[in-house]
């Protein structure tokens, strides 16, 4: 959850901002659905591609003729799932580069996503680096914040908390308006010694 989220329910600044950092770092033992996505998947693919496989091999086991037939369809099967093979890593990378996109998009908290994804440029030729992000996306993204910061959320800024006398905060008090400071919490009677130092004089 955002900062924006946890303020919604009602908590202040200081509270939210904890409670935001709290999020994030349990978040991070977790897999995003883009990678749990792509997992499933590609595992599917894989079984797909397996019973395919055995398939042929039941075709070619149980046919009959001469050597260079059985050559000829062995070299067809050969270059359809090769065929298969390209195309199912060309869709592997793509599902990759989506994944990352998406994750670096909300890791730099744009508003609407399809909006800031169509000002990215050469998705195209998208290359993804070891550490499985983008080359060049964090600069382009940096470069749209300037450019277009409307696009993405602005930081919350941290109010300043205040020390002193709390407007709403009852004295408690006894007989001709005297202060009884044995019914004051810890914070109430270092508020009010703060502010009211001759106290005792």
């Amino acid at each position: 959850m955002k900062r924006e989220d946890f303020i919604a329910l009602g908590m202040d600044e200081e509270l939210a901002g904890k409670c935001e950092n709290s999020s994030a770092e349990e978040l991070k033992n977790y897999v995003p659905y883009e990678r749990f996505k792509e997992l499933v998947d590609e595992k599917n693919k894989l079984k797909t591609d397996i019973a395919d496989r055995d398939k042929q091999f039941e075709t070619l086991k149980n046919s009959t003729g001469d050597v260079e037939a059985m050559k000829e369809q062995i070299a067809l099967l050969q270059a359809e799932n090769k065929e298969k093979d390209e195309a199912h890593a060309a869709e592997i990378k793509q599902m990759k580069i989506n994944g990352a996109l998406e994750s670096a998009l909300i890791g730099s908290k744009a508003k609407n996503l399809t909006a800031v994804k169509a000002l990215i440029k050469d998705l195209d030729k998208a290359e993804l680096q070891d550490d499985g992000s983008i080359k060049g996306l964090e600069e382009q993204i940096t470069a749209l914040k300037k450019s277009d910061s409307y696009l993405f959320e602005e930081a919350a800024a941290t109010k300043p908390s205040f020390k002193g006398f709390q407007p709403g905060v009852a004295k408690k008090e006894i007989g001709a308006g005297k202060v009884d400071m044995s019914k004051m919490s810890y914070d109430e009677l270092a508020n009010y010694i703060e502010n009211n130092p001759d106290i005792g004089k």
